[in-house]
């Protein structure tokens, strides 16, 4: 794999499937994101303002490079629901050279046909 950028993964949790949609069509409109996956319902246990929550939410997946991570970062913040969201990034060390490769080639490119 010669040359590629450096690929991401952020994960974020979202109020629900429509709103973890919006946000992860919206990053890849903008050539924010490569691709995004929705996984419609996980189980969240934390503490709020004190008292422990039981939530039903949604996790988007988002598949980016490192050169994007401040503005998929901006993006979320100013379009996620949540006055808090958890937005998690991981290092995405290895994979797929391919993929990585038709990865590097969304983002940013306005041509959505180019593979």
């Amino acid at each position: 794999m010669a040359n590629v950028e450096k690929a991401i993964l952020i994960m974020v949790t979202t109020g629900g499937r429509n709103d973890a949609e919006r946000l992860g069509e919206g990053l890849v409109v903008e050539r924010l994101a490569g691709a995004c996956t929705v996984v419609p319902m996980v189980h969240s246990f934390y503490y709020w303002e004190g008292l422990l929550k039981r939530e039903h939410e949604s996790l988007l997946l988002v598949k980016t490079l490192e050169s994007r991570r401040a503005a998929v970062m901006d993006y979320l913040r100013e379009n996620h629901g949540y006055d808090l969201p958890e937005i998690l990034e991981v290092a995405i060390d290895d994979g797929a050279p391919r993929y990585l490769e038709w990865l590097a080639g969304q983002v940013g490119n306005r041509d959505p046909d180019v593979k």
